[in-house]
């Protein structure tokens, strides 16, 4: 072991966020289910687990499927007070075609770069940070660190953990935010579309149906549902609703009219917008489109759906969190969460959420993924100042309290 790593270690240990980064993007984590190389979360959880026990918390850590860890921590109070759930998950994407080393953990112009830095290796350092702190004043109440498995692919993790009964009072989800206060954020919904054409050699037009053409005609019809959405009123924090189409494929050859063609949609959703509703959108712009095309044979399957949520902007978790990002000289800002995050379970297990991390979502899955060191401390700080207020059974001032002192 270089000795720069057993230093990094050994202030990780102790709690310091940026060497707790640095070891987190030097564990390679990749989702298995995202790249097929991708070692899945067994390293990084022994990890964590190691320093949250070190902090004196009961940990368990959960096979959630073959190879891939949840680890889950409890801090019990030293009174009767409420549970307070700190939340983020371990894998990370793939690390083909990165343009800087993706486990190094380097520290260079002011930046950590490397794969996870900013989702959110960076946001899991700071909760831990936090809570390495808060272990050593005992509080009332419930202090839960969940950090699962699989977020970047199909929750498998947080599934997990909702189906094990965990409920808290109130989580905070620790995702790329750039220290806004985010209390909603989008869901989506996957459609895949095949249209059936007729194959028939290229020379033979008065045979051959071609599905290609079909699936491009339904793309085209698709742009009065995309002028539909940008015309209606917009989330206060999300804005519109959107849709792309993903990914398309068919025919066989130049010379051959396609017989079938894939296309795969994506529908971001608004809070209280449901898969049906989706459903029934593109359903109906193909009945338009069939009176046209007579011979249209096409079916609409619906793929992983995940809802959109939101917890009211004035709520105590809400308040209490601007209130300790002001405290910390964050100017504390609402926004919208555009992704979808794991949050969404947690709110409808009963569990409010609203995410709050240090870095831009803008630098999520990029080749030269980096998070700035300063955010993840600042990050940390908040959280740590949030958390005793709160597992004191102080929720806060309101919302509009808080804005009203910064304004």
């Amino acid at each position: 072991m270089s000795k720069e790593k057993g230093r990094i270690l050994k202030d990780a240990e102790a709690g310091d966020p940026v060497a707790l980064a640095r070891a987190l993007v030097a564990t390679p984590s990749v989702n298995p289910a995202v790249e097929e190389s991708g070692t899945g979360e067994a390293a990084v959880a022994e990890l964590t687990a190691g320093w949250l026990r070190a902090w004196g918390l009961s940990v368990e850590m959960s096979e959630v499927a073959p190879g891939r860890w949840n680890v889950v921590g409890r801090l019990e109070g030293v009174g009767v007070g409420p549970t307070l759930l700190l939340n983020g998950h371990l894998d990370t994407v793939g690390v083909a075609g990165m343009s800087v080393e993706p486990f190094g953990g380097e520290l260079k112009d002011g930046r950590l770069w490397g794969r996870g830095s900013c989702d959110m290796k960076g946001g899991v350092a700071a909760l831990l940070a936090a809570t390495a702190k808060v272990a050593r004043d005992p509080l009332p109440g419930v202090l839960v660190v969940a950090l699962t498995a699989d977020e970047e692919h199909a929750s498998l993790g947080m599934e997990a953990l909702v189906r094990s009964g965990m409920r808290a009072d109130a989580a905070v989800v620790c995702e790329p935010t750039s220290l806004a206060v985010m209390p909603a954020h989008k869901g989506f919904v996957w459609v895949e579309a095949t249209f059936r054409g007729r194959a028939a050699h290229g020379s033979q037009p008065d045979v051959g149906v071609d599905a290609i053409e079909h699936a491009g005609r339904y793309l085209t019809a698709l742009g009065a549902l995309r002028n539909r959405l940008r015309a209606a009123e917009p989330h206060p924090l999300l804005g519109h609703g959107s849709f792309h189409a993903g990914t398309i494929d068919g025919g066989s050859a130049p010379s051959v009219y396609p017989e079938v063609c894939r296309l795969v949609l994506e529908r971001r959703t608004l809070p209280g917008q449901s898969a049906a509703d989706v459903m029934d959108e593109f359903r109906a712009v193909l009945d338009e489109l069939a009176a046209e095309l007579p011979e249209l044979e096409v079916k609409l399957t619906q793929g992983l759906a995940r809802p959109a949520t939101e917890i009211p902007n004035d709520s105590p978790l809400v308040a209490g969190l601007s209130a300790a990002c002001a405290a910390e000289g964050v100017d504390p800002t609402l926004a919208g969460m555009t992704a979808w995050v794991d949050g969404a379970f947690l709110n409808q297990a009963g569990t409010p959420s609203v995410c709050f991390g240090p870095g831009s979502i803008a630098q999520a899955h990029c080749a030269d993924e980096w998070i700035d060191p300063a955010e993840i401390v600042t990050c940390a700080a908040v959280l740590e100042r949030f958390s005793h207020h709160f597992l004191q059974g102080d929720r806060g001032e309101t919302v509009t309290d808080v804005f009203a002192e910064v304004g």
